[in-house]
């Protein structure tokens, strides 16, 4: 009677594609060389970096303007209304849809600038990449 063979392995490591038990990954564990740890240490400063500027955001105040400044409206760089002026000559019982869309108006205004504002300070920190929820 013949013998049975055992399959056994001829490379070292017991893995298959021979080399050692690595796996082929480098010691950061991520393909690449260890670019993992470095990409994760500037999305964090980016990441730092971002939320200082959105706080130096809720700062900033920006004026909308409507009827040649008969409306001013200030935003801070979180949208949040801070302050109305209106002027008393602008106000008439008779007319308040002038009014309304003046305020309207002049809130869009101030939102427009927050947004460009917003995009100027945040634009530079993502170096032109499409974060989704950014809003830019």
């Amino acid at each position: 009677m013949a013998k049975k063979r055992k399959n056994r392995r001829t490379r070292g490591s017991g893995n298959p594609f021979g080399g050692g038990g690595g796996g082929g990954l480098p010691a950061g564990g991520s393909p690449g060389g260890g670019l993992g740890g470095d990409l994760t240490a500037r999305m964090r400063k980016m990441q730092g970096d971002m939320e200082r500027a959105q706080e130096e955001l809720a700062e900033e105040v920006v004026t909308g303007t409507a009827g040649g400044g008969m409306i001013e409206v200030d935003m801070d760089g979180h949208q949040t209304v801070r302050a109305l002026r209106v002027k008393p000559e602008v106000v008439d019982p008779d007319d308040v849809e002038m009014l309304e869309d003046l305020l309207i108006a002049a809130i869009n205004d101030a939102a427009e600038k927050v947004k460009t504002l917003t995009e100027e300070r945040m634009g530079g920190l993502t170096a032109g990449l499409n974060i989704p929820g950014l809003g830019l």
